[in-house]
C-alpha cells in the first residue's frame, strides 16, 4: 500500500546540525584532494617572473664577475703607478731642498706647501703614527714605495692625529715628513665603483625585464586563446599569424587552424546530437504505440514497453553527456532547485531522503543542469545505495556554505565501493563492482554528474563514508550578494 502525499512530505524533514554531524556534513570536502585545492597551495610563477629573474641572475652575475675582474687587472698598474707618483714628489722635494741654503730652504717649504699642496716637517722621535695599510691597495703601495725609496721608508696614513699621506725621508741625515693629499693618489675609489655598480644593474634588470616581456607575450596570447577554446568560444581565440618570429608564426597558424576544426567538429556534433534525438525518438514511439496497441499478453506488453523506455532513457543518458561544455551561469535558488529534484521521486517506496539546506543559499550554476546533476545522483542512490537489510535506500542531503562556495553532499547508507575503484566511478562507461552495478544503465549518470559539475565551474568528488555508504561532495560558486 502506497503512503499518500502528506506522510511522504513528512520523510523529507530538515535534520539538524547535530542529527547530521555523524558523516553527514559537507566539512569534509574542503579537505579533499581536489586538484583546485592542491593548486592553492602551491606557490605559482608565472613565465615572465621566470624568465625575468632567470635573466635578471645571469646579467648580474656575469657584469659582477666581469667588474671583479676589471678591479683584479686594474689593481696591480694602479698602485705601481701611485708609488712611482709619490716616489717622484719625494725625490724632486728631496733634491729641491738638498741643493739651497738654510734661508731658502725655509721659503722653499713655504712656497711648495702654498703652492703644491706639500708639506715638509721635521720627524722627531716621538711622532706618534699609524701604517699606511688600511687596504690591499694601500698596502700595495707602501711596499712599492719601499722597493723605490728603500727599505727604511715609512709610510703613514697619520702623523700625531693629522691624517694624509706621510712619506719618511732623511735629506743630508735630517728625517723629515712628506705629507701629502690623500685623495690625489686615490682615482678609483669604492663609491665611483658603486655608481657604476648600481647603474649597470639598473640597465640589466631594465633589459632582463624587455626581453622576459617579449618571449612571454606570444605564449600569454597563446594562453588566452587556449581558456577562450575551452570555454567554446571559437570566434575569440583567432592568434595574429603575422608573428614577429617564424617559430610564433608557426604556432599561431597550427592554433588557428585546429580551432577551426574543433569549431566546425562542434557544429557537426550539435547536428549530429539533434538528428540522434529525431531518427532514434520517432520509431522508438511508434515501436511503443504498436506493442501497446497490437501485443494481447499484458505481461509481454508491459516488459516491452519497459525495454522501450529503458532504450529511451539510454538515449537521454547519452544526450546529456554529449552536451556543449560550457554553461551560462545564473543566480540559483539551491533549495528551489532541490525542491523540484525531489517532486519526482516522492512515491517512491523504495527511498528515504532527509535534508538540511539552507533556504537562503545561492549559487551560480544552470537550474536545468543542477537539476540534472541532483536526479542522477538521486537515481544512482536509489539504484545502488541501498541498505542491505531493509531494501531502502536512505538519502542525506546537506548544503553550507564556505567563503566563496557552496558545498553540497549528497550521501547513502549502502555498502560503498572497493576505494580502488572510486577514481573510476565517474568515468564513461565504466562499472564498479556487483554490489553497486545491479541495474541495467548506460554507466554515464555519474559521469553527466562530473561534466556537468565541471561545466558550471565546480568540483565533483566521491568518498565512502567511515558508517557505510557513498557520499558525493559537490562545490559551487556561491553567489555574490547583491
Amino acid at each position: 500500500m502506497s503512503k499518500s502525499p502528506s506522510r511522504r512530505q513528512s520523510d523529507f524533514r530538515l535534520k539538524d546540525a547535530a542529527e547530521l554531524a555523524d558523516g553527514t556534513s559537507p566539512a569534509p570536502l574542503e579537505m579533499l584532494p581536489g586538484k583546485s585545492h592542491l593548486s592553492r597551495q602551491m606557490v605559482v610563477v608565472s613565465l615572465f617572473w621566470r624568465t625575468f629573474f632567470l635573466l635578471a641572475a645571469l646579467l648580474m652575475g656575469s657584469m659582477l664577475a666581469w667588474l671583479a675582474t676589471l678591479r683584479a687587472l686594474d689593481f696591480t698598474p694602479r698602485a705601481v703607478q701611485t708609488a712611482q707618483q709619490i716616489a717622484s714628489q719625494v725625490n724632486l722635494s728631496r733634491a729641491a731642498l738638498t741643493h739651497v741654503d738654510a734661508i731658502a730652504r725655509v721659503s722653499l717649504i713655504k712656497t711648495m706647501a702654498d703652492t703644491e699642496g706639500v708639506r715638509i716637517v721635521p720627524r722627531e722621535p716621538q711622532d706618534q703614527f699609524l701604517p699606511f695599510d688600511s687596504d690591499a691597495l694601500s698596502q700595495r703601495v707602501a711596499q712599492e714605495l719601499k722597493t723605490i725609496l728603500g727599505a727604511s721608508t715609512v709610510v703613514a696614513r697619520s702623523v700625531n692625529g693629522i691624517s694624509g699621506l706621510w712619506v719618511g725621508f732623511e735629506i743630508n741625515g735630517d728625517a723629515n715628513w712628506l705629507q701629502l693629499d690623500r685623495d690625489r693618489f686615490n682615482p678609483g675609489s669604492n663609491k665611483t665603483w658603486l655608481i657604476w655598480l648600481l647603474t649597470i644593474g639598473g640597465l640589466s634588470l631594465t633589459g632582463a625585464a624587455l626581453i622576459a616581456r617579449l618571449i612571454n607575450r606570444p605564449l600569454k596570447q597563446l594562453s588566452f586563446a587556449t581558456s577562450r577554446v575551452r570555454e567554446g568560444d571559437f570566434d575569440a581565440s583567432h592568434l595574429d599569424e603575422r608573428g614577429v618570429t617564424g617559430e610564433v608564426r608557426e604556432v599561431n597558424i597550427g592554433f588557428n587552424r585546429m580551432a577551426q576544426k574543433l569549431a566546425k567538429i562542434e557544429q557537426d556534433r550539435v547536428v549530429m546530437l539533434a538528428g540522434i534525438s529525431h531518427d532514434l525518438r520517432t520509431p522508438l514511439a511508434r515501436l511503443r504505440l504498436e506493442t501497446e496497441m497490437s501485443v494481447s499478453d499484458d505481461d509481454a506488453r508491459d516488459h516491452m514497453v519497459a525495454d522501450i523506455e529503458q532504450l529511451d532513457a539510454i538515449i537521454d543518458k547519452f544526450l546529456d553527456y554529449a552536451r556543449p561544455g560550457h554553461a551560462k551561469l545564473n543566480p540559483v535558488s539551491l533549495n528551489e532547485v532541490l525542491e523540484s529534484s525531489l517532486y519526482a521521486v516522492l512515491e517512491y517506496e523504495d527511498m528515504r531522503i532527509q535534508r538540511n539546506v539552507d533556504e537562503s543559499l545561492i549559487v551560480l550554476a544552470d537550474e536545468v543542469e543542477l537539476g540534472r546533476v541532483i536526479a542522477n545522483l538521486l537515481e544512482n542512490a536509489r539504484r545502488y545505495g541501498k541498505s542491505p537489510d531493509t531494501g531502502i535506500a536512505n538519502v542525506d542531503i546537506v548544503a553550507k556554505a564556505h567563503d566563496d562556495w557552496v558545498l553540497l553532499k549528497v550521501r547513502d547508507h549502502g555498502q560503498g565501493v572497493n576505494p580502488e575503484q572510486l577514481s573510476s566511478l565517474s568515468k564513461p562507461f565504466f562499472r564498479g563492482d556487483t554490489a553497486r552495478t545491479e541495474a541495467t544503465g548506460a554507466g554515464l549518470g555519474l559521469s553527466i554528474v562530473d561534466k556537468a559539475i565541471q561545466r558550471m565551474g565546480g568540483e565533483f568528488e566521491l568518498t565512502n563514508t567511515a558508517s557505510g555508504g557513498l557520499a558525493a561532495h559537490i562545490k559551487l560558486q556561491r553567489a555574490p550578494k547583491s
